[in-house]
């Protein structure tokens, strides 16, 4: 008897740590808006500092996290970078508005 139950409850280990954990997923349809969470500046450099005329690669970062920006400054850590004389600047030579939120 002691050994049919130490067997089994073997097998329902094993059975238990083979089996894939369940992940919960959501998906958003419709939702075209990027992760909000992080500023990417991919191409920017050192252009922000110089105040100079960013790149083409830069203005195309810039404008897919168009609908990131009031998230951006309402975020107590990234409020100050969003808010920034650069930012305003990189917007402006990219033909981007600053946001009104």
């Amino acid at each position: 008897m002691k050994n049919t139950t130490l067997v089994v409850f073997i097998a329902f280990v094993v059975v238990l740590v083979s089996s894939p954990p369940q992940i919960e997923s959501r998906m958003v349809v419709g939702s075209t808006k990027p992760p909000c969470t992080t500023i990417d500046l991919t191409g920017c450099w050192p252009e922000l500092f110089d105040k100079t005329k960013p790149s083409a690669q830069c203005c195309g970062t810039l404008k897919a996290q168009q609908p990131c920006y009031c998230d951006f400054i309402k975020n107590p850590a990234l409020k100050k970078f969003a808010t920034s004389r650069e930012a305003h600047l990189a917007l402006g030579f990219c033909g981007i508005p600053f946001p009104t939120c």
